[in-house]
């Protein structure tokens, strides 16, 4: 399966569901992968048949920036289901990272892994 990533998108936005991080808001990471055949796309050099880079990194900082959410669930679900009106053959897997949360304790953070799509159960 032939794949476009955009990796490590990063957005300030108040997602969350506590009052602080709507309030103050934080950064969020998107790592998005669209899955579909790039043989003609390869094959002919022409950028309409493929995934825009441009395009769909302008679909995720909407998605990310225009709504609040409680969850970064609903957020990765409001991403894939933006990119596949725009690319409806895609297979879209989205990751959607808040590296702070409010827990007490050390990690990295917490990410969200959705994949959406015509062959979403294959992959």
């Amino acid at each position: 399966m032939d794949a476009v990533r955009l990796k490590n998108m990063q957005f300030y936005a108040y997602h969350g569901a506590r009052q602080g991080e709507a309030e103050d808001g934080q950064r969020f990471e998107v790592d998005v992968e669209m899955c579909g055949s790039l043989k003609e796309a390869a094959l002919t050099d022409d950028l309409t048949k493929t995934y825009d880079y441009d395009a769909v990194y302008k679909i995720v900082k909407k998605s990310v920036t225009g709504c609040r959410f409680h969850l970064i669930e609903t957020l990765a679900e409001q991403i894939a289901g933006n990119l596949l009106e725009s690319y409806p053959a895609a297979t879209v897997r989205v990751i959607v990272r808040k590296p702070h949360i409010p827990v007490p304790g050390v990690l990295d953070g917490a990410e969200v892994e959705i994949v959406r799509g015509p062959l979403s159960e294959k992959i």
